[in-house]
Parts: C-alpha cells; structure tokens; sequence
C-alpha cells in the first residue's frame, strides 16, 4: 500500500494495492499487519458504518467531543469530496482543513483521526460510503459546525446549495464550537 501525507500530516491517503485483470479487480481493503507497518499506528476498529446519498447531499462536519472516533474512509459506490479540519488546539494546523477526492475507480482511502471534524460531499449521480472507527457511536457527544463556516473557508466543489440533514442545518460556527485541547 502507498501512504500520502496530506497538508495536514496526521490525515493520511491510503492506496491499496490493487490487482486487476479483465476479470476485475482484488483489493485487501484493510489488513491490520501492513496497516500499522505502513502507517506506524496500532490502533483498533471497533465499528464499520455504511451510507449511501445521492448527488448533492453534504453531511457534516461532523465530531464527537468524549469517545472521540478516528475514522478510515473510503467509497465503494460512485465519488465524494471528503473533508477534515483540524480541530485540536494544540495542533499547530488547528483550524485547517484538507479535502481529497474518493471514489469507487481510484479506491483511495483517507485515514482521520480523532480531534478531527467530518464531512463529505457527493459528486456523482450517488455513493456509497464505508468507514471504519476507533470508538463507538456516542450520539449524546455528536456535535456539528456549520458546513460553510466563513472562517474555515473550505472550498467545497458545488454549483448550488447542498441537500443537509436537519442536524447539519443546525451545526455551530467554528468560532463557537466545541473543540479538543
């Protein structure tokens, strides 16, 4: 597997090895062993969660302040812009943001981890969306900043408003968030 360092050095793009022919393809999706050789983290995935959405829905940015989740994403279905910011205020990147394209064809994963807000958008007619977590889902410690926050400024790649949940309509300023130490 090849391992990119984004603009922030904590967020990773992974790049399976992938072995195909006119058959299809084959993938190790996730080996444990080459992960941490590859990456020097030993960490443990306690749950996997699968989304699908149709162009043009955007969900996030989204974090957990207790039971923070570190999150390895990838799209097996169509293509999203996938984003994280840095929300941990003694990281000397807090309040930076890097996005990365991730589809079914390219089969890059992106690795984030916790002190990390989430989203992502889609960009083709649907997707599917898969990712692996660090912690359990603890919806009482879920919090949300607003998509199009003025200060983060992030470039999303959109023509028109995007389709939100009623929570993300709901999500905070960066400025008023809660964020990590």
């Amino acid at each position: 597997m090849n391992v990119i360092k984004t603009k922030i050095p904590d967020m990773l793009i992974i790049e399976p090895d992938v072995f195909g022919d006119e058959r299809g393809f084959f993938f190790e999706s996730f080996n444990e062993r080459k992960w941490t050789e590859a990456t020097g983290l030993d960490l443990r995935f306690v749950q996997d969660n699968h989304s699908r959405s149709v162009k043009g829905v955007l969900r996030g940015l989204h974090y957990q302040v207790k039971a923070p989740q570190g999150k390895l994403v990838r799209v097996i279905s169509g293509e999203v812009f996938d984003v994280a910011v840095d929300i941990r205020k003694s990281s000397p990147f807090f309040g930076r943001w890097d996005g990365v394209y991730l589809s079914a064809e390219n089969k890059r994963q992106l690795w984030i981890p916790g002190g990390f807000a989430h989203g992502f958008l889609v960009v083709s007619e649907s997707a599917e969306f898969l990712y692996k977590t660090t912690d359990y889902y603890a919806p009482e410690y879920e919090r949300c900043i607003i998509w199009n926050d003025s200060d983060l400024d992030i470039t999303w790649p959109l023509k028109r408003n995007p389709m939100l949940s009623a929570k993300d309509i709901q999500g905070v300023f960066f400025r008023d968030a809660e964020v990590f130490p």
